[in-house]
């Protein structure tokens, strides 16, 4: 019995394409690529999130400075470490050590 060419020609054509679908989908650029981008994808949104979660309270703790001046020079005083003339400063804790031993 003899197999028609055209026959074994589909046949070979459906093993390359079955061949060249199971490469693509195991290769470097395949399913295992997708999940990594996935996951870096789902890492990036938690990120954004997070930092989006950081503007707002930035923002809402301009805004306290912005309506309270009391607070805003409390704040001003501290971070830039300023006095108003006449004030005592009392300074506690250990004293800053030398850099080279004298």
């Amino acid at each position: 019995m003899k197999v028609p060419f055209g026959r074994i020609a589909y046949v070979a054509a459906f093993f390359l394409v079955v061949g060249y679908a199971v490469e693509t989908l195991c290769g470097p650029r395949g399913v295992h690529a997708l999940l990594e981008k996935q996951d870096q994808i789902q890492k990036l949104e938690q990120h954004n999130a997070a930092l989006a979660k950081e503007v707002e309270r930035m923002r809402e703790h301009i805004k306290r400075m912005d309506e309270n001046p009391a607070q805003q020079e409390l704040e001003i005083r501290d971070r830039l470490k300023l006095v108003r003339p006449g004030e005592k400063v009392f300074i506690t804790g250990d004293p800053d050590k030398p850099d080279s031993p004298r």
